[in-house]
């Protein structure tokens, strides 16, 4: 009986070794508290960040004042940028403006006190465009001629839009009531013309000329020549022939001239 109490007992304590040991070893496999590390930048991290917010101050500082200088110099304003206005009907514009690209606008309009000048270094061109983006309509303004190509060319009064003049390909017509030629060469027309009066001023004579070819003067229901305060002169350098077709041909002489 003692042998055996004495076993129980050994056999126990091995029991609670057993469990220190192994509770020691769960205590020693648990795992530590986490290690604190220290939260920042320092060293070359912290200057490196230090220059670029630096930098960043410095750019910003810059915008703003370029800005700024740019609001000033450009004249901006709620209307507008400088002479130009911002309006509901368009845009206007004070002084000498320049547009180095096309300018695509429906009116061109001047102000009521003042003249609309378009100025250019070589010419200054007006096209016109179709919905289909044809041309169909150009006026050109040169240093040596004004050139218009069209269909149709019409010059019309201020006031009330008469037509005055009106040019396409089949004829030239002018609507005026007086055509005057003040050139001293007078007027030159390689073929036919046709009016209803030729007449001189009240102090110059008048010439009808062929310096190479014929003069014929044909009307209807016949032509007269008169001359109310001065001579009628009718030459030719070989002969001169007076011809009636269809009547006859009568010369009249006052009692004032010798035949």
């Amino acid at each position: 009986m003692e042998q055996s109490d004495t076993l129980d007992i050994e056999s126990l304590k091995i029991t609670q070794e057993q469990f220190i040991l192994a509770s020691q070893s769960l205590h020693l496999q648990r795992p530590a508290c986490d290690a604190v590390y220290p939260v920042g930048l320092y060293g070359w991290r912290k200057r490196c960040l230090c220059f670029f917010l630096l930098l960043l101050l410095v750019t910003m500082i810059v915008n703003l004042a370029l800005t700024v200088w740019i609001i000033k110099v450009m004249n901006f304003s709620v209307d507008g940028m400088g002479n130009l206005q911002l309006k509901k009907d368009g845009i206007r514009l004070e002084g000498v403006s320049e547009f180095l690209l096309p300018l695509y606008v429906n009116e061109i309009q001047s102000r009521r006190d003042s003249l609309l000048v378009l100025r250019s270094e070589k010419n200054v061109t007006l096209n016109a465009r179709n919905n289909q983006g044809l041309l169909t309509g150009q006026l050109t303004v040169g240093p040596e001629a004004v050139e218009a190509q069209c269909q149709r060319l019409e010059v019309r009064s201020s006031n009330g839009g008469r037509l005055l003049f009106t040019a396409d390909e089949e004829e030239v017509i002018m609507t005026t009531d007086k055509f005057t030629v003040t050139g001293s060469e007078g007027a030159v027309f390689g073929h036919s013309i046709e009016t209803p009066l030729i007449q001189a001023r009240a102090s110059e004579d008048l010439k009808l000329e062929s310096p190479t070819r014929t003069l014929n003067m044909e009307a209807p229901r016949g032509v007269e020549v008169s001359a109310a305060n001065g001579p009628l002169k009718v030459s030719g350098r070989k002969d001169v022939q007076l011809e009636s077709t269809e009547g006859e041909l009568s010369i009249q002489l006052s009692a004032h001239y010798h035949t």
